[in-house]
């Protein structure tokens, strides 16, 4: 792949209504790194398919459970009580880098598994997007929609 998914993921993420959309997917259970690297690989025209989508959940879900979601869990659960407590409104900011840092190996191990996947065919956007958001895309066809218009401007 001549592009590198994190800075695609940071680009991304920072257009107008991207990350309102990547948190109500995740919300419904989507996993916005493998939302971001299904995006990343429509662009790009590598063909979505079944397999391809499935190596691409392995690598997500085992990650995400082990790594992403435990510092998540612990960011949210402190956020009322470091409003009340600077110390630990400091160690949560740590938590919410760490966390940061997490989603940023995750993307890596993504873009290692698509690495030698043949691109420039047709644009397969939808279907990546569609393939990634699982459940969550009948439910929240908007913000797919809102997804897909950041990636290709229209």
């Amino acid at each position: 792949m001549s592009s590198d998914l994190w800075s695609f993921s940071l680009t991304t993420y920072a257009r107008p209504g991207v990350e309102q959309a990547c948190l109500q997917l995740q919300s419904a259970g989507a996993n916005v790194c493998l939302l971001l690297c299904s995006a990343w690989l429509g662009q790009r025209g590598v063909t979505c398919d079944e397999q391809r989508l499935q190596l691409l959940r392995s690598v997500a879900v085992a990650w995400d459970n082990d790594v992403v979601r435990p510092l998540r869990a612990l960011r949210t659960q402190w956020k009322a009580a470091a409003m009340q407590d600077a110390e630990l409104q400091t160690l949560r900011e740590q938590v919410k880098a760490l966390e940061l840092e997490a989603e940023r190996h995750l993307l890596l191990r993504l873009e290692r598994a698509a690495q030698s996947w043949p691109q420039n065919a047709e644009t397969d956007l939808s279907a990546w997007l569609e393939g990634a958001a699982a459940e969550a895309a009948h439910l929240h066809r908007d913000a797919l929609h809102q997804l897909r218009v950041a990636v290709t401007g229209t």
